[in-house]
């Protein structure tokens, strides 16, 4: 159970230098904390052998429907006669289009208009917007898939970033998950996007330069630096699972390697099976615990071609946050969050939680 002695307090973050309100007063105990807005399953006709079975685009049969394929595992030399476990393909309604012409490699495609306000820049829209479709089934969702079939996931998501790292415009791939509607998933069926950018993202930016900070102050890398027993959650022999100590939402995890590793897109196969095990577990928790919430999933890594000199504090992980509060002012207008839910607290319930039955 939560402490009951806590008090409110502010913490601030290392890895992305915000500052976090922490204020019990603001929730129930947080084990009666729930998702009002629960994602269904997304085939509630499972109750009877006559129930129409939901689909979409996104199910196997209808792979005419989407937008052209970029590859699939497995790979097939005939892709419309064969069967599949994950396609990879193009957004159908891309934010960043291949088809433009990419920016000038000299200054990245920017340009100061002469009508604009000293200082704003514009960049022509061009980039990778992708999607990973995670199974051909409409009925399964990603930690429904054995630790297996979530380690072939991962994999998928760093080889095509690795072929888009290949494309000289590109700087920085954001690889990412919405599941439900209000986290911003427009599709039911269980799938995932990346988007390659040809600028790298201020907030990349600022975590690269407040890991820094914490580099230069102690000598070591602010994720490698994480020991607490407190706010673990569950490790493997590759990866921690923790509550960030000063975690911006509630029952916000981090998946970390223990390894000291930059890049996402640099995993194997051994390493890629261990974190699949793992963030299957995380979602199982998440989902038994909170009520099958909305939740968003982010892997943070190095953008393309970072100096060396930068790699001993560029640590890449991967952040899960259930969408359980609605963002208000306070949190628009000061870059700060409160958080009704400690950490340890947070942390020590999704510990003791047994998903295995």
């Amino acid at each position: 159970m939560a402490d009951g002695s806590r008090t409110t307090e502010a913490r601030r973050d290392a890895v992305f230098g915000r500052w976090v309100v922490f204020s019990p007063a603001r929730s129930r105990r947080p084990t009666d904390l729930k998702s009002h807005n629960p994602t269904t399953n997304p085939n509630p006709g499972l109750g009877g052998a006559d129930a129409p079975k939901p689909s979409c685009p996104f199910c196997a049969g209808r792979e005419s429907e989407c937008a052209p394929e970029i590859f699939r595992v497995p790979p097939a030399a005939a892709p419309e006669a064969s069967p599949w476990r994950i396609r990879v393909i193009e957004n159908l309604y891309p934010a960043l289009r291949r088809d433009m012409e990419p920016p000038a490699p000299q200054d990245g495609g920017a340009k100061e208009e002469e009508e604009s306000v000293p200082g704003e820049l514009v960049v022509r829209g061009f980039g990778f917007h992708d999607v990973v479709i995670e199974t051909p089934r409409h009925d399964v969702r990603l930690w429904d898939l054995d630790a297996e079939g979530v380690r072939d996931v991962l994999l998928a998501y760093a080889a095509r970033v690795r072929q888009l790292e290949e494309h000289p415009a590109v700087k920085y791939v954001q690889v990412f998950k919405n599941h439900g509607a209000s986290a911003g998933a427009s599709m039911a069926h269980s799938h995932s996007q990346m988007l390659g950018t040809p600028f790298v993202p201020p907030s990349i930016t600022t975590r690269l330069n407040c890991m820094k900070e914490v580099f230069e102050k102690l000598g070591n890398c602010s994720l490698c630096e994480i020991k607490s027993k407190e706010t673990l959650i569950s490790d493997t022999p590759n990866f921690s699972a923790i509550v960030p100590f000063a975690a911006s939402y509630p029952f916000e995890i981090w998946i970390i390697p223990r390894q000291h590793i930059s890049y996402f897109h640099e995993i194997d196969q051994d390493k890629a099976l261990d974190l699949g095990s793992l963030l299957k577990t995380m979602l199982q928790k998440l989902c038994k615990q909170l009520n099958d919430p909305p939740f968003n999933f982010m892997i943070h890594s190095a953008p393309f071609g970072l100096s060396s000199s930068c790699l001993p504090y560029a640590h890449w992980f991967l952040q899960i946050v259930p969408q359980l509060s609605v963002v208000g002012g306070f949190e628009i207008g000061s870059g700060c969050y409160i958080n009704p839910v400690f950490p340890e607290d947070a942390a020590k319930i999704l510990r003791e939680l047994d998903c295995s039955t």
